[in-house]
């Protein structure tokens, strides 16, 4: 059941379904307006037209081919036209099939004379009928209806000077006109036959029939192909997508079937990787730093319970045992500290405030600070600081970094005791340098000694977690800049950060 319903709600299914809904949809209109609708636009379209004829008429109405407008507007509009003046007299008369009788007057059997056969075709009736005035025998068009006298009187007594009338399938336009040749007001009258499409209207929706059946047939076909080609590549997006982060993430994605796609197959790769790096990340944390915490709490465990089961009633042994328990609660607290600082120095890509730092002042002010703190071991800080040295970044993340240094370079300074803090300006850069005059680096070591939790050298000189120059190496690309080492072993080394001084 809940497989069932998992595929009505996938991506392929509702693709087809819309498609053929729209399909269907389409042709369901088609239907109305070809079999509903029908006769109705046929009407309008037809009486439309009607009008815009008489229109084109009454505009050359005055002129001497007047005659030839008539036939051809006739013709090319499928129409009965009069012209009548204001008695109902016929001045003129045209149809679609005028010029098919001149023809047949002017064919074979016309005697030489130009008189027709009296057997081949009736003689005109020259007797003048109600509501009509015969030309004489000569005349060869059509008489006006006797019933369409009160679509004349209409014409000529309305003040638009127009008139229309429908019976029987037939639409009526009348439209006062000037007629060349009459001295009074004539009277157009545009007749063509409307409701005409009744009987065409089966023949309409047989063939609309098999057109909506193929169609149909053809749309589930094609949407079906539709839904699969779009599918396809959705459904391989979410298989790489179920494997992210994970170590076997090798899903490949066929590139190339539309942006929108590609860019999300782009977003996932650049999610996977940085997934990959938190991952490693933990895992460096578990491996590196796990014995690191294990070793201060094994220490403070240990000695707390030599406190209570041994030394608890000596007071010089019990206060000896509590110094060791605070300095590895320390070290444990410092250990936490730079692992958090680190973390949350990772997940910041900018800072979140940048504001003009003085770096003289910074780094004066740290140097006192930390020689304060090394006097009890006899560390001597040399300086070598130029003034008004102005930089953009964050005073208390630059803080950290010096004293990141310069922490590193009094636990590697051996027996001299000495580290060295300098600070120029030099080609657009702040440079801001500590030198240590311990053992030095081997060259072998130089490339990874920015990393995180490269312990090898820390550990000789008592680190804490391997952490102190990833967290610089952090802060200083934070800033825009970067960090450089150059050691000697035997004299010692320099580790430096290059900022670019602010603008002015």
């Amino acid at each position: 059941m809940k497989a069932e319903k998992t595929k009505k709600r996938s991506f392929r299914f509702k693709l087809w379904m819309y498609f053929a809904l729209f399909t269907a949809f389409v042709f369901l209109l088609l239907w109305l307006l070809q079999t509903v609708f029908l006769q109705g636009f046929y009407n309008s379209m037809i009486i439309r037209n009607t009008k815009k004829a008489a229109d084109r008429i009454a505009e050359k109405s005055n002129a001497s081919d007047v005659g030839e407008t008539l036939l051809r507007t006739a013709r090319e509009n499928s129409l009965l036209l009069f012209v009548v003046d204001e008695s109902g007299t016929l001045l003129n008369s045209a149809d679609e099939f005028r010029n098919e009788r001149d023809r047949f007057r002017e064919g074979p059997g016309r005697r030489p004379d130009g008189d027709m056969p009296k057997d081949d075709f009736p003689a005109e009736d020259d007797t003048p009928r109600e509501g009509n005035r015969n030309h004489g025998p000569d005349w060869q068009g059509r008489d006006i209806p006797l019933n369409y006298q009160s679509v004349i009187e209409e014409t000529l007594a309305s003040e638009s000077g127009t008139a229309e009338y429908r019976e029987e399938g037939l639409f009526i336009y009348g439209r006062t006109i000037e007629y060349y040749g009459h001295s009074g007001t004539a009277v157009l009258l545009a007749i063509t036959t409307i409701d005409a499409v009744g009987s065409s209207v089966h023949i309409i929706r047989v063939q609309l029939l098999w057109v909506t059946v193929v169609s149909l047939l053809l749309s589930f076909v094609l949407s079906w192909f539709l839904a699969r080609k779009f599918a396809g590549p959705v459904g391989r997006l979410s298989e790489k997508a179920k494997k992210l982060g994970e170590s076997d993430y090798s899903e490949e994605y066929p590139q190339g079937f539309c942006t929108e796609l590609d860019n999300l197959s782009d977003t996932l790769d650049r999610t996977n990787e940085k997934l990959v790096v938190s991952k490693n990340f933990q895992n460096e944390l578990l491996a590196n730093v796990s014995h690191d915490l294990r070793t201060p709490l094994t220490m403070i465990k240990g000695y707390a319970e030599m406190i209570t089961d041994i030394s608890l009633d000596d007071r010089d042994q019990c206060r000896d045992d509590m110094k060791v328990i605070v300095k590895e609660s320390d070290r444990l607290t410092a250990l936490v500290n730079e692992i958090l600082t680190y973390s949350e120095l990772q997940n910041a890509d900018k800072l979140d405030d940048s504001t003009a730092v003085d770096l003289s002042s910074l780094a004066h002010s740290a140097v006192e600070s930390f020689a304060t703190l090394g006097k009890a071991e006899g560390i001597t800080v040399e300086t070598e600081i130029d003034n008004d040295v102005l930089v953009s970044g964050s005073r208390s993340h630059l803080e950290r970094a010096l004293y990141n240094l310069m922490d590193n370079a009094v636990r590697h300074t051996g027996e001299s005791k000495t580290i060295r803090v300098s600070l120029h300006a030099r080609d657009g850069f702040a440079v801001l340098s500590v030198t240590d005059f311990g053992a030095g680096i081997p060259e072998e070591e130089l490339p990874h000694i920015w990393d995180r939790y490269y312990t090898a050298r820390q550990q000789k000189g008592k680190g804490v977690s391997g952490l102190g120059l990833a967290i610089v190496k952090q802060i200083v690309n934070m800033h825009r800049g970067r960090c450089e080492v150059v050691s000697e072993q035997g004299k010692g080394s320099t580790f430096s950060v290059l900022l670019p001084l602010l603008s002015e």
